[in-house]
This record gives structure tokens, C-alpha cells and sequence, in this order.
């Protein structure tokens, strides 16, 4: 076979070798270039296993397939695709195309962690060549499909073995593939300039703004009519020059030839196991690799090529719906270049009359007949060299097809009014006239897509845009739009078949896009609360929008009652259908997520009480939440920080109060927390209160944990010494600080509430400190967190600044006394304002006569002081039973009838503690 087309393509090299003479005076680097785009061109066409080179999305590359497919009726096809994802195609059947199979995996092993999760995706669109040779393959009884590119876990496996550039990310650099997320694409047939001086000299000559345009006017319309032989030889003429012309240090290079190597060492492989003749082959590759100059190129290539193993990562396969949009975000075509070679796709079906293939049963796709038995095909001939007469011939110049032309201006004036544009007929006119004027300034008598989106912007948009889109994304729709794929129930992961098999009581048609409203009167109908558990649980794992509460909340101890849901699941299928790589049940995959937050290297003690709170809180599980909380136990205890701490307190005082509510005694690991976190801020106090780095609200968040779970702690067997000796060591230096240690020390009995009125008495009537009187009281406001009981004492103290302070000190002082209020909001300003509530006046003409309480009565209304026996006796004769009480537990006898009660006795005994307990009862 060789021998037969020895001379095929001698004339073009003589044509070459005259022109390059030509143009460079001489042989050189220009004759080595065309003669050796030659030599690829006919290396590919006299390989023994036809070659048959794509262009990704391109319908002259899906016409060129199916015509090939019919007549050669091969029976192995030979496609450039992940292997692994093989199992995947029969699944098409049950999809709405677009679609794209993708491998997703999120535990790594031998593949860096930082990457994870990892996620490989191939879009499929019917305008495709890669689609007609699976549509053939699996609905044509006898013909089997291999897939011979790199396995997904190959394709981060080779990142990191260096054969790609060291710290080469292989995620895309912009994160805007829509539906795909930031996966890594592959695809059949990425042919593009990598050389930008060469992509620049064609698009500027060829009077393009960008690389679709100039691919849809040069390659697209002149390929979409020609013979097998023409278009195979053109595209192998592009790939090999787009392939010379790459630079030489272009990592992707590297990665390609790998490629090259691998799929050839397959296919040689599966002929030699299968013992298959390799004219009864197909092999469907990117034009960019049917150049390729390996040393394992063809079936006779070198065999030395070894395939690594797969790491051991565990990866998971499926359908994820796929759009336009999200093909051209992810791969850098020009928005709307998709929908538009969809709209030439289905045109040169009807022109050419050619029957494509398309998989039974395939959603969204019309009906077509049986197709008659083919016939036995020939014996290949040499394929003549088509290549010379095409490089010879001048363009096709395609007449003006005004009918066409008329229905796109009519059509885009009519979208335009709909959406706020004041368009009228004369617009259409004007339009059209536009198309065609720019068409002929770009050499071309027929106005491409691209010219009519150029005029239609020019004459109806203007410089306004009145509405949500603008013209050009107007004629995007106009062209076929941006078409979303759908993965059918079929086709789905177990996780997701169950979330909708659950949802079906809601009876919504939850698989289509859109928001769905849904109502649940879970009194009415109590087998709605499975749906309303489900929904917050899809509600925490999707992203946002995906179940969106409208009405109702999710709290500790509480059922629902009604609840009312905006869902979306069917235009989050992507998010939902990556749940189902990682569990069977949505309740598996929140457990895993839980415990991976909790275990992360980075944990603290409150992201651990997160996930206890979120297994309570969802899963309801009390099992998980010991285990975490144990957890939680273990890393509050290696903490030597207090950045944590208010959101400790937050969440250990949420759970206290359920488990109080709802069991009947206290899970064990919540009674270890209290006592392992009394000690262990204990032990922190003293530094916390020193180190600049502790900010006043996490040192009061500390003091709220000790004192608010004090009683609990001393239960269960702590120490207070260890708190008073933890505060007793504290020697703050900041005002803030200093304000909560006095409020601590109030609490435990070392400070009187005079003594601190006489403390901000004195700060206040200082020249030098008077400045640092509104740090104070944002210490005092703080310490409203673990000494509630203060409330009145600082709004005295902040009643007293606004009266005493200078406005010099005092109005820079109230953004951070708004700020502190805010940040605490939920449980200092209440506090505040109940208490201010109480000791202000409630009219407005009582104002004038009110006397603050903390400024004191005059001496002449203050009635004379009684002795301590005489003021503690009639507080004793009105509570006769306390007083026995207390004396029985003293040991103290008697009657209250004896001269000498034991009341009196213990109070004769004791007069400074009935003293105090009467002040408090008797003075505000």
C-alpha cells in the first residue's frame, strides 16, 4: 500500500519547493516548514488505520463523520476520550444533550490534596463529531467503540510526575465554566494557533474580531460541502501547521505528545488482543494529533511507550448537564460561537442530505427512520491529493440568501422590542442593509451570523441598554440560544434518584428548571415533616438557591409546623448529582462532610461544636454528635489561643439548653466539655488578659463560659479557688480590660458596687485619665456577656458619660460604643434597653422632676439608718421560714417563742450578712 501512493503528493511539494524559493530567495527555514507540513499530511494518509481528524464542536468536522461512518461502516472506532469514562456513554440515551461526562473524586491518594476535589468533564453536543461515532457505535449491532486517551486519574497523575511544568495548576485560570465549576475539560480536537503572532496575522487579515469567526468563514463553510478525501487532507494540513508553529518551550506540547503516545500504545494493544484488521478501524482524533511525529505514531510505531498505573484515588463517574455557555467559558470560544455552529449544524443537514446518526431513545433529538441496511464497503483506494486543487482554487464566494437575511432582521427587531429596545421597521431595514454592507468590506457576499450581530448592535442598540440583555446576547438566542442539556432520572446516581423519590409527596416537577414553589402544612399532612428534614439538609450541601426556605427556620428542640420552599433542583442538577459521587444518601454524605470538617487539620473547638450542633440539628443523631463533641473535648484542650471563645460560649450554651429540654439527663461528653473548659480557661485568664493579641470580647466571652456554666462546673466537681486565684492573677493594662476584671471581681465578691462607682468617679474626675473613660465603658459593655446583673450599673455609667464627658472625648467614643452594641447585639442592647426601660421615666413630664438614681437622695429625705440588729429583725419576722432553714443547716436550735430564737441568735452572730441581704432587698 505503501508503494501505491509513493508519489501522491510530489506535485504539491514541487509547487511548495518553487514558492517558498520565491518568497524567502532561496531554500530555508520557509521550505523546510511547507515541505514538512507535506510530510505530516502524508505520513497520516498512508497509515494503514484511517486517521480521521475533528475539530471539537465543529459541524463540517460532524457532516465529514457521519459521511464516513455510512460509507465505511468501520467495525472498531477508535475515539480520542478518557478511557475510563467508557462505561458512561450508554447513559447518553436517558440525556437531554448537551451533557458531559465527568469523573469527580474528593479522596486523593498519590495526587496533591490541595487540589481535591478533583473533577475531569467532556462535553457532548450533537454538533459533534465525537457524538456521531458514539451514536453509531453503540446503536450499530456488531461495532465496538474503545476510548484511547489518558484516564481522568492520569490527567492530574502526570501533573504531578513533572510532565507537565513544575507547579502547573490544571484547573482553568478562570473560574467562569458555568456549569462545569472549575473542572479541567477535555475534548476531541482543540485546534488553535499557539503561536499569537500567527493567530493575530489571521484574524487581522482575515478581517475577524476573533479565533470563531475566523474558524466558522475559512474552515466551516468552504469544508462543509467537500468530498472525505478534501477534508481529511485540510485538517491535517491545519494541525500540522498549527503544530510546527507552536513554540518550543509550550508546555501543553508535552502533555499532547504523552497523549499521542498513549492512545497509539492502546490501539495497538486492543489490535493486537483482538486480532481486528486495521482497514476495518476508525481512529477519531483531533486534527492537532493526527500530525503528531511520535516514534509510537501508527501501528508500526515503537512499542516501548509503558502506561503508569493509576494512583490509588478513588474516582467516581457520571452525567452532569452541560450548556453553551458553560462550553465556550470553559474551552475560550466567543460567546454564542456554540449556538451558532448548532444553527449551521442542523443547516447542512438539510443542504447536504446527510443522515446523521443519533442514539435511540435520545432525549431531545427528533425521531428518525431505520436506516437501510449499508452496503459492504470497497477496499480503500489511495487517496488522491485533493489538497493541491483546494490551496488553488479561489473562495467560494456563497450568493446572498436574502430570505434568510429578512426573517434574522425581522426576527431580532420583534426580540428587541420585547425587551425594551425602541425598534422599529426601519430598524429591520437598516439591519440588513448593515449585514450586507459589512460583509462586503470583510470580502464575503454572504453575511455570516457574526456580520448580522455586528449590525444589529450598530443600529438598534445605540448607546442604551433598557432591558436585562443587550442586542448582541439578543441575537445569541436568535441563533439557537444558549441551550441547556438535562441528565434524565435514568441516568442519575442513587443519592439523587432517592432525594427525588422522597420529594415526590410535594408533587412539583422538581427535574426541570425553574424555582418551584412548595407548601408544606406538615399539621395537615405529617408525612411532609420526611420532606421538610430532607429540604434542610439539600439546603445545607447545594449551593445557595438550590432549596431556599421562604417561610419556617431550623432550630434546636423545635418541629415545624408550616414551612413554605422555593426549590430549584432541577438548574442546580450538577450540585446534586456530585452529592451522589460521595454516599448512597444525603444523610451519608452530611455525616462525612461533618466529620471532615471536624477532623480537618485546622479545626478549632468551635467548628468542632458546629458539626456537633449540625448532626443534632439535621441528622439527629446522637451517636455522631458524642463522637464529635468527644472530638470537640480533645482539641479545646490543645488550644492555647482564645480566638474561639465566643463562639464556644454560643454554641455550648445552644446545646446545654436543648440537651436540658429534650433528655433527660446530660450527654457525657457535654458534662466532660464544661469541666475540661472551666479548667482550661482558667489556666488562660491571667495571659488573655495581658496579650494584645486577645481582643476585650473574647476575654468576656471566657469570663461568660466560667461564670455562666460555674454552678454546672462545681457540680461536677471543680474548684472555684481556681477561678478566684485565675482572676486574682489578672493585671490588665488596657482600660477595656481593667473594666471587665472589676466586673469579674464584682461577681465574685472581692468589689463592692461602690467601690466601682468610686473607681469611674475618680477616672472621671482626672484630667489625665478623663480621655480613657470611654474605653472603660466599652469594658463595662462587654461585661454585660459574663455579669448580666451589671446592666444597671453601666447604664448609669454610659448615662453618666454623656453628662460628664467633653464632646472632644465623647462623639469619637460613639461609633465604638455603636459598633460594641452591634457586634453584641443579640444579647447586650437588650439588655441595656430593658434596664434603661426600667429606671428612666416613662413620661415625658416626669422628666423634669427625675432624679437619677445613681446620683442619691438628698440627706434630708434619707431616712435615718438603723441599728444592724434593728434593720435585720423585721426582714427576719417576715421570712421566719428561711431563717429556720438556714439555721437548721447551721445547727442551730430553738423556737421563735424562746427569749432568745435562734433567728436572733444566728442574726446576732452574723449581722453583716443580714445587713447586706436587706440593703439589697430594700434599696434600689
Amino acid at each position: 500500500m505503501t508503494t501505491a501512493v509513493e508519489g501522491t503528493f510530489d506535485a504539491l511539494r514541487a509547487q511548495l519547493r518553487e514558492a517558498a524559493a520565491a518568497f524567502a530567495e532561496g531554500p530555508g527555514t520557509l521550505e523546510h516548514l511547507l515541505l514538512g507540513l507535506v510530510d505530516d499530511i502524508d505520513r497520516a494518509v498512508r497509515e494503514p488505520l484511517e486517521i480521521f481528524p475533528v475539530c471539537h464542536h465543529s459541524p463540517a468536522s460532524a457532516i465529514a463523520m457521519a459521511r464516513r461512518l455510512r460509507e465505511k461502516q468501520p467495525k472498531v472506532v477508535y475515539l480520542e476520550l478518557c478511557e475510563d469514562m467508557a462505561p458512561l456513554l450508554t447513559e447518553l440515551r436517558n440525556c437531554k444533550l448537551p451533557v458531559a461526562l465527568q469523573a469527580f473524586a474528593t479522596e486523593v491518594d498519590g495526587i496533591p490534596a490541595e487540589w481535591s476535589p478533583l473533577s475531569v468533564v467532556a462535553p457532548i453536543t450533537e454538533a459533534s463529531a465525537e457524538y456521531q461515532a458514539i451514536a453509531y457505535a453503540l446503536d450499530t449491532p456488531g461495532v465496538e467503540l474503545v476510548l484511547v486517551d489518558r484516564s481522568s486519574d492520569h490527567v492530574f497523575q502526570w501533573q504531578t510526575e513533572g510532565r507537565a511544568p513544575a507547579g502547573a495548576d490544571p484547573r482553568p485560570a478562570e473560574e467562569e465554566a458555568a456549569l462545569h465549576g472549575d473542572a479541567v475539560g477535555v475534548e476531541i480536537g482543540d485546534l488553535r494557533p499557539r503561536f499569537a503572532e500567527l493567530e493575530t496575522h489571521l484574524l487581522r487579515h482575515g478581517r475577524v474580531r476573533h479565533w470563531s469567526e475566523w474558524w466558522h468563514q475559512y474552515v466551516e463553510l468552504p469544508l462543509g460541502d467537500s468530498d472525505h478525501d478534501t477534508y481529511r487532507q485540510v485538517m491535517l494540513l491545519i494541525g500540522s501547521l498549527f503544530r510546527r508553529l507552536a513554540p518550543a518551550d509550550d508546555s501543553r506540547l508535552r502533555v499532547d505528545e504523552e497523549r499521542e503516545r498513549h492512545m497509539w500504545t492502546r490501539i495497538r494493544e486492543h489490535l493486537a488482543a483482538t486480532g481486528t484488521d486495521p482497514a476495518d478501524c476508525l481512529y477519531v482524533c483531533g486534527a492537532f494529533h493526527a500530525a503528531s511525529r511520535v516514534a509510537e505514531f501508527g501501528i508500526q510505531g515503537a512499542g516501548t511507550y509503558r502506561i503508569t498505573p493509576r494512583t490509588a484515588t478513588v474516582w467516581q463517574h457520571g452525567l452532569i448537564p452541560s450548556s453553551h455557555a458553560a462550553i465556550e467559558a470553559q474551552f475560550g470560544l466567543a460567546p454564542g460561537s456554540v449556538s451558532i455552529a448548532a444553527t449551521v449544524w442542523a443547516k447542512n443537514v438539510r443542504r447536504t442530505r446527510v443522515k446523521p446518526y443519533r442514539l435511540a431513545g435520545q432525549a431531545g433529538t427528533k425521531k428518525t427512520r431505520k436506516a437501510a441496511p449499508a452496503p459492504v464497503p470497497a477496499p480503500a483506494a489511495p487517496s488522491p491529493d485533493r489538497l493541491s486543487g483546494f490551496l488553488r482554487q479561489p473562495p467560494v464566494l456563497d450568493r446572498l440568501d436574502e430570505e434568510e437575511l429578512l426573517g434574522w432582521s425581522v426576527d431580532i427587531v420583534r426580540a428587541a422590542r420585547r425587551n425594551g429596545y425602541l425598534a422599529s421597521t426601519a430598524d429591520a431595514i437598516a439591519v440588513f442593509e448593515t449585514s450586507i454592507l459589512l460583509a462586503g468590506l470583510r470580502d464575503r457576499a454572504r453575511p455570516t451570523p457574526y456580520d448580522f450581530q455586528d449590525a444589529a448592535v450598530t443600529c438598534i442598540e445605540k448607546d442604551s441598554v433598557p432591558g436585562r440583555r443587550d442586542v448582541r446576547r439578543l441575537v445569541e438566542i436568535l441563533m439557537g440560544g444558549d441551550r441547556i442539556g438535562q441528565v434524565g432520572y435514568d441516568a442519575l446516581p442513587p443519592l439523587a434518584r432517592d432525594v427525588h423519590d422522597r420529594l415526590a409527596p410535594l408533587g412539583l416537577p422538581l427535574q426541570r428548571r425553574g424555582v418551584h414553589r412548595a407548601l408544606l402544612d406538615i399539621a395537615a399532612r405529617p408525612e411532609l415533616e420526611a420532606c421538610s428534614d430532607l429540604l434542610w439538609i439539600l439546603r445545607r450541601l447545594l449551593p445557595q438557591g438550590a432549596a431556599r426556605p421562604i417561610m419556617g427556620e431550623r432550630r434546636l428542640g423545635e418541629r415545624p409546623i408550616q414551612e413554605s420552599w422555593d426549590l430549584s433542583l432541577g438548574t442546580h442538577q450538577r450540585a446534586l448529582i456530585e452529592l451522589g459521587y460521595e454516599g448512597v444518601s444525603v444523610e451519608q454524605v452530611m455525616e462525612q462532610r461533618l466529620r471532615r470538617a471536624a477532623y480537618a487539620p485546622t479545626a478549632t473547638a468551635a467548628t468542632v461544636l458546629a458539626a456537633v450542633e449540625d448532626a443534632t440539628l439535621y441528622l439527629d443523631s446522637p451517636r455522631l454528635a458524642g463522637e464529635l463533641g468527644a472530638h470537640a473535648l480533645a482539641v479545646l484542650s490543645t488550644e492555647r489561643t482564645v480566638d474561639g471563645a465566643p463562639e464556644v460560649l454560643r454554641r455550648v450554651r445552644r446545646l446545654l439548653a436543648h440537651y436540658r429540654t429534650s433528655e433527660p439527663v446530660l450527654p457525657p461528653w457535654i458534662e466532660s466539655f464544661v469541666t475540661t473548659g472551666y479548667a482550661h480557661y482558667c489556666t488562660l485568664l491571667p495571659t488573655a488578659f495581658t496579650d494584645e493579641d486577645a481582643h476585650v470580647e473574647q476575654v468576656a466571652a471566657m469570663l461568660g463560659f466560667l461564670f455562666g456554666m460555674e454552678g454546672l462546673a462545681l457540680s461536677l466537681g471543680c474548684d472555684r479557688t481556681q477561678l478566684e486565684l485565675a482572676v486574682a492573677q489578672s493585671h490588665p493594662r488596657e482600660p477595656a480590660k481593667t473594666a471587665l476584671l472589676w466586673a469579674a471581681e464584682l461577681h465574685l465578691g472581692r468589689l463592692t458596687r461602690d467601690h466601682l462607682r468610686e473607681r469611674c468617679d475618680a477616672i472621671l474626675g482626672n484630667p489625665l485619665t478623663v480621655s480613657a473613660y470611654p474605653r472603660y465603658l466599652s469594658g463595662f459593655v462587654h461585661a454585660l456577656e459574663p455579669v448580666p446583673q451589671l446592666a444597671d450599673f453601666v447604664v448609669a455609667a454610659v448615662s453618666g458619660a454623656f453628662g460628664r464627658l467633653p464632646d472632644p472625648v465623647l462623639l469619637p467614643w460613639l461609633p465604638t460604643l455603636i459598633s460594641t452594641l452591634r457586634a453584641g447585639g443579640a444579647g447586650l442592647a437588650p439588655l441595656l434597653i430593658r434596664e434603661a426601660g426600667r429606671i428612666f421615666p416613662a413620661r415625658l413630664d416626669a422628666l423634669d422632676t427625675w432624679v437619677p438614681p445613681w446620683r442619691g437622695r438628698p440627706e434630708a429625705a434619707r431616712p435615718a439608718r438603723r441599728p444592724r440588729a434593728a434593720r435585720g429583725l423585721p426582714l427576719l419576722a417576715a421570712h421566719p421560714a428561711t431563717c429556720d432553714a438556714v439555721a437548721a443547716a447551721l445547727g442551730c436550735d430553738g423556737t421563735w417563742d424562746a427569749p432568745a430564737p435562734a433567728g436572733a441568735a444566728l442574726l446576732a452572730a452574723h449581722p453583716a450578712t443580714a445587713t447586706a441581704l436587706a440593703s439589697l432587698l430594700t434599696t434600689p
